[in-house]
């Protein structure tokens, strides 16, 4: 079963920080609550996977993922699948490609991350998420 192992959120475009939480408010049409980089529609929430970080050797929230997920690989969800975290529900809209910011984290991450980065989503249920949530696909 996969879970949620941390959730992150920006608290400013171009900041390069991800804040913690142990739980956060998913709300429709717009992502997760105070993050300032969802961009509706199609780019509410990043899902990355744990093991994907673990083999480029970065810290979970580093990538500026919203919601780290261990024990599936997030980027074979294809674009249209439900899942259920917590209360919330989202659909998944598109791959995340690796962007030039990745180099700033490290130089050669943005390659490392080729089919790694992670798949985004938008919201279709508000509701809470929380560290250790189930992940369902529907």
């Amino acid at each position: 079963m996969a879970t949620i192992t941390g959730i992150w959120t920006s608290p400013g475009r171009k900041s390069a920080r991800s804040v913690g939480h142990e739980r956060r408010k998913a709300i429709a049409g717009f992502g997760l609550e105070g993050c300032a980089h969802a961009n509706p529609p199609k780019r509410e929430v990043l899902f990355a996977s744990k093991e994907h970080l673990d083999s480029v050797n970065v810290a979970p929230g580093a990538i500026r993922e919203n919601l780290t997920v261990e024990g599936v690989d997030v980027e074979r969800w294809p674009v249209g699948q439900r899942v259920r975290v917590g209360e919330a529900v989202f659909e998944v809209t598109m791959v995340c490609d690796p962007c030039h910011r990745m180099d700033e984290l490290r130089q050669g991450l943005r390659a490392e991350l080729d089919g790694k980065r992670g798949i985004l989503a938008r919201v279709v249920e508000s509701g809470e998420v929380a560290v250790g949530d189930d992940v369902e696909l529907l």
